[in-house]
């Protein structure tokens, strides 16, 4: 899957606001009762997430964490490292609990 499809099946996701939506980077905000449904179209195209894991992050995940201020132990990264595109996307759940922000972006 080339992540145009992914954006086409994250588009399926009811968003309370989108921040941003390029080609390379997309960042909305949704209501934690689509989480099932968004964690399940993540995980069709990266699998398991890299954070929360057993392992630790390899230095390109670990430089995409850091770049938007580090992963938190209720936060959690998706990676894909695929010829060259990296592909991320990040799961950052609000403090109130209603609330999750995601980031799906890549860089060539």
């Amino acid at each position: 899957m080339q992540i145009s499809e992914l954006r086409k099946e994250i588009k399926s996701i009811k968003f309370d606001e989108v921040r941003k939506d390029t080609e390379s980077y997309f960042e909305a905000v949704t209501l934690s009762l689509e989480l099932p449904k968004l964690i399940t179209i993540l995980e069709k195209f990266f699998g398991l997430p890299v954070y929360p894991s057993k392992n630790e992050l390899n230095s390109e995940a670990q430089a995409i964490a850091d770049n938007f201020g580090g992963v938190r132990s209720n936060q959690i990264l998706y990676f894909s490292n695929q010829e060259g595109e990296v592909i991320f996307a990040m799961l950052w759940p609000w403090s109130d609990e209603e609330h999750t922000t995601i980031k799906i972006g890549k860089n060539q």
